[in-house]
């Protein structure tokens, strides 16, 4: 069974959801927009083709980028352009900077970044380096939108011919096999002849492609070491398919394809296993071995080492459970973390067969994923859907408050210092709603995104739940002049609602839940209606905003007078802070 396309225009509804997911929110006036625009429409547009590439993080000390340059002794502390690094992405996720009408594709963009490091996660702290990060970022960042390839220029001189780098996913899994930052974080660099570090290759197969399978349907092993998908045979070929590998702390070594920093050969590639690497069956008996034409003296060389490393890849990919494994983990990144035997077998599949079919690019599959009923509205028969069913990660939320309220980070090119000062706050704010961005607390990355059963569940807490409500409330102001990142309540509803739904104190609750919750179509008072959201819900947000306390006999009649009159603007100011408040320190807010 294929993903059912989407028929129509979006609604604001879909709309709304489309843009939680992929774009980390948007304004309502984006959403009203997309709102007209059918999915296929709406996805052409995410996907746009010429947005630009961010600029360099600058170290403010010299006012200078230091990722490509190198640093001296001129440039701030290294940990201090760790966080610079940190901030300047936070800002690439705001599209500080960039036009309207390319925003919403450069933060989907950033959104695709992100969630490919949560598949290849590192760690700052084991890598140590800020500059090894940045071009790990940029890596994913150049594999995001990967529908069309690149051409490589050939040389003349050499009668190199120019060629065509077919950009995937797949590719993506050969390139960060010899990224700097990987080679540290998973003792790549240690992986020698004679001595293996099975660390990376034990990663490779079990979080990064193939997996063990889906959670709680798995067979028994039949042997020690079987790990269904793979066994410990194939941990210990692949590791010496990947000996001999070391970090190029220069960044010099640039791969033709990606236009990067890559790992180099140790020692010109002595220390790599040049023998026959045998697989098991549960990889079809492949055996990985030197091509002879790229080693004239029958030495390991760079050249044949990397195409060792190509080899292996191929070979994993060949296994039909890599395809379903990634498909899982675009499907609990953009859909629901709860996957069945029936899920598995119908949308898992159905996403792993688009994937399999496009060459494992990941545009096209999430092209067809994000066109599809699947990821609107689920399927018939299936009681909860998708709007609301994830938890907004600490990323999500505080990011996506921003974007919601189109709240712009301070020029980076005219006020550096404000927009890294503006940046760092939003950063504290990731970081203790429980979020360490670039420090997961395990090998396999952030628990929210891989670990069974609890998932995104993991992210509330009682204190990262407090410490979610306190940034709200930090941020919805009532204070002239506001503070860069505070919101006021009465701007918001001065220029986005108009002026007979603002009058209206009911309508004005259900507007602005159709805007911030994500199950708020066809809401009404009535008590006989079948709501997305109960009435209790929505007597809830009129009691905060009408009645504590309570200042009017007749509070709603009241607020039509100073709405309609534009008197006690004090007074509604407040009471329209008070209802933000409670909507967005809601339960429903937290999820998208």
């Amino acid at each position: 069974m294929a993903l059912t396309p989407l028929s129509g225009a979006l609604g604001k509804k879909r709309a709304a959801h489309l843009l939680r997911r992929a774009c980390f929110g948007a304004t309502l006036r984006q959403v009203e927009e997309f709102a007209a625009l059918t999915a296929q429409e709406a996805i052409g547009r995410l996907f746009m083709t010429d947005i630009p590439e961010p600029p360099l993080p600058v170290d403010p000390l010299t006012g200078q980028e230091w990722v490509v340059s190198g640093t001296t002794d001129a440039n701030s502390e290294g940990f201090e352009l760790e966080q610079y690094f940190l901030r300047w992405h936070i800002g690439q996720m705001l599209s500080a900077g960039i036009s309207n009408e390319q925003s919403l594709a450069y933060a989907f963009r950033e959104r695709l970044v992100v969630f490919m490091h949560t598949h290849f996660t590192t760690k700052k702290s084991v890598v140590n380096s800020s500059r090894a990060l940045y071009f790990q970022n940029a890596l994913f960042r150049f594999y995001a939108f990967d529908k069309e390839d690149r051409l490589v220029p050939g040389d003349p001189e050499l009668v190199i011919p120019d060629r065509i780098l077919v950009k995937s996913f797949k590719g993506l899994t050969k390139k960060i096999c010899l990224d700097n930052a990987m080679l540290v974080f998973l003792d790549g660099r240690l992986n020698v002849k004679g001595s293996p570090n099975e660390n990376y290759a034990r990663e490779l197969m079990e979080l990064y492609s193939i997996g063990r399978g889906l959670e709680g349907t798995l067979p028994e092993a039949e042997f020690q070491g079987d790990y269904i998908n793979y066994t410990e045979e194939d941990v210990q070929q692949a590791a010496r398919v990947l000996s001999g590998f070391n970090t190029d702390d220069s960044f010099s070594t640039i791969d033709e394809d990606t236009v990067l920093p890559r790992g180099v050969a140790k020692g010109g590639g002595g220390s790599h296993d040049n023998g026959i690497k045998t697989f098991s069956a549960r990889m079809g008996g492949a055996t990985i071995q030197p091509d002879v034409t790229l080693q004239p003296n029958g030495q390991p060389n760079e050249e044949s080492m990397i195409d060792e490393v190509d080899q292996l890849i191929e070979m994993i990919y060949a296994q039909p459970e890599t395809a379903r494994n990634i498909a899982r983990k675009i499907y609990r990144f953009f859909i629901y973390h709860e996957i069945n035997a029936g899920i598995q077998s119908g949308v898992i599949q159905d996403i792993a067969d688009v994937f399999t079919a496009n060459d494992f690019k990941l545009q096209p599959t999430l092209e067809t994923l994000l066109t599809s009923r699947e990821f609107y509205e689920a399927g018939d028969g299936v009681d909860d859907d998708s709007f609301g069913g994830i938890i907004k990660s600490p990323l999500d939320m505080v990011v996506g408050f921003m974007r919601s309220f189109g709240v712009q980070a301070p020029d980076y090119a005219t006020d550096l210092e404000g927009f890294y000062s503006f940046t760092g706050s939003l950063l504290g704010s990731v970081d203790v709603q429980g979020m360490d961005y670039y420090e997961p607390f395990e090998v396999a990355g952030y628990s929210a995104y891989h670990q069974f059963p609890l998932f995104n569940r993991a992210w509330i807490t009682t204190n990262y739940l407090t410490n979610r409500y306190n940034f709200i409330r930090q941020h919805l102001t009532m204070e002239t002049p506001m503070e860069l990142g505070e919101v006021s309540a009465l701007e918001f509803v001065q220029t986005h609602i108009p002026n007979t739904t603002a009058a209206n104190a009911r309508a004005l609750v259900i507007a602005l839940a159709g805007y911030f919750l994500p199950m708020s179509e066809n809401l009404t008072f009535d008590a006989n209606a079948t709501n997305e959201i109960t009435v209790e819900r929505l007597n809830f947000f009129i009691n905060a905003f009408l009645f504590s306390p309570q200042i009017d006999p007749d509070p709603e009649a009241s607020w039509t007078f100073r709405w309609q009159n534009g008197v006690d603007t004090e007074v509604i100011s407040n009471q329209l802070t008070n209802l933000l408040n409670a909507m967005l320190q809601s339960p429903e807010y937290q999820l998208m």
